[in-house]
């Protein structure tokens, strides 16, 4: 048994205000975080700070910034032949598609986010990147709120998740938003065999860069 992924629909699964995982397919996570650093619209310089559990990093943020959001870090970590890939501190509109791609090379690049106390509200979503390429994309409401409300992205790929989701019966918008998004995570991890290990990541350390602007 795997932990998988859904239990990320959970309320303040990782941390407060959301959840950004990034997840990759024959990569160290190592050189996966040094690629999600290039992104990054300031702080991009990443400098390795040891092992961390998630609430000392947060609390290193807060000490060093005086709040958790103006900070920026990443806990990394391997999985099988998966490398992850967490961010933490105030990610939201903080990364984008400046630098190198990160899905360069023909790498299969899963991203999972839901920015939980946005004020929009924005809806949790999902993309997954091969070779500088989008494969599959939606909104884990599956709704036309914010974007992506259908399922986007490769001819072959995006169909073949929807009809998933179909069987799962999404979309359905009678149903509370938290069992869709569960639903949509359990289908995503069940079709791309994604997974994360639940108690390292919350509980245990695991290695930590700060991106800094200097």
């Amino acid at each position: 048994m795997t932990d998988g992924i859904a239990w990320l629909a959970e309320p303040e699964s990782i941390a407060y205000g959301g959840y950004s995982v990034t997840m990759a397919r024959d990569l160290e996570s190592e050189s996966l975080a040094r690629r999600i650093a290039e992104t990054a619209h300031r702080r991009s310089r990443p400098r390795s700070i040891g092992e961390l559990t998630g609430r000392q990093v947060q609390d290193l943020l807060e000490g060093l910034f005086g709040h958790v959001s103006e900070g920026l870090a990443l806990r990394h970590g391997e999985i099988g032949e998966w490398a992850y890939v967490i961010k933490y501190g105030g990610w939201q509109a903080e990364f984008g598609d400046g630098g190198r791609p990160v899905d360069r090379g023909c790498l299969h690049v899963f991203h999972l986010e839901f920015q939980e106390e946005n004020f929009k509200p924005v809806p949790p979503r999902f993309a997954y990147r091969h070779d500088e390429r989008l494969m599959c994309a939606f909104n884990l409401h599956l709704d036309a709120s914010w974007g992506y409300g259908n399922v986007e992205g490769d001819p072959e790929v995006a169909p073949a998740v929807e009809e998933l989701l179909a069987a799962a019966g999404l979309p359905d918008p009678d149903l509370d938003r938290r069992i869709v998004h569960r639903t949509a995570l359990e289908v995503l991890q069940r079709h791309f065999d994604l997974s994360l290990p639940r108690t390292r990541i919350l509980e245990d350390t695991l290695p930590t860069v700060l991106l800094t602007d200097r």
